[in-house]
């Protein structure tokens, strides 16, 4: 596996891969100055036409840029699930995903591409998360929660069951969403309120 980031995500998906006996070839990052991580080396940017020998997985928390390199090259992408996580067997994880550690995926959860489900989080039954998107750590998606395109869902956020969170979307740390809430809104509070458009 390859990895493309060489920052703080990039540790963390380092320990789930090779938590997983899963080698990493190497990592890329568009810094010049950065020559290893964890000692694992860093080979310098990566151009679309470079043929890769491994999958690869955009080792970046920022939604916005994972979701600019996909766009852009065309590769083949693998994943990481840690081996901590618990998912039921018919839930989905599209590629280029992370779900780390002790992240919990209920059943029909469907997880797109690029996303991230970090530590802890917990997705129940029948959630849709969107490409890109960042559940982060200890977030609580009740059943039946759509979580829009790019959106990021804050630390310890909790959001009841049945709501509709739109595209690229900002919930803060600790909201509590009773409703739902349509793209492009930063959205704050217990209970969650709009703040700004985003």
């Amino acid at each position: 596996m390859y990895l493309y980031g060489a920052s703080g995500h990039a540790k963390v998906i380092i320990d789930i891969l090779q938590g997983k006996g899963i080698s990493i070839a190497g990592l890329f990052d568009d810094n010049p100055d950065l020559k290893e991580l964890n000692g694992i080396s860093v080979l310098g940017a990566l151009a679309n036409e470079q043929q890769l020998e491994a999958p690869l997985i955009i080792s970046i928390g920022n939604n916005s840029i994972r979701a600019k390199i996909a766009k852009e090259l065309e590769v083949a992408y693998g994943q990481a699930i840690d081996k901590t996580a618990i998912l039921s067997p018919s839930a989905t994880v599209d590629e280029g995903t992370v779900v780390m550690q002790g992240a919990v995926l209920q059943a029909d959860v469907s997880v797109g591409k690029h996303a991230i489900v970090n530590t802890g989080a917990k997705v129940d039954h029948d959630c849709m998360i969107g490409d890109f998107a960042h559940v982060s750590p200890g977030a609580i998606l009740c059943g039946n929660v759509s979580v829009g395109e790019g959106t990021w869902i804050g630390a310890g956020a909790v959001v009841i069951p049945g709501v509709k969170i739109g595209k690229w979307c900002k919930v803060g740390a600790g909201a509590v969403v009773l409703r739902d809430l349509p793209d492009h809104v930063v959205a704050v509070g217990n209970p969650a309120k709009v703040i700004k458009k985003c």
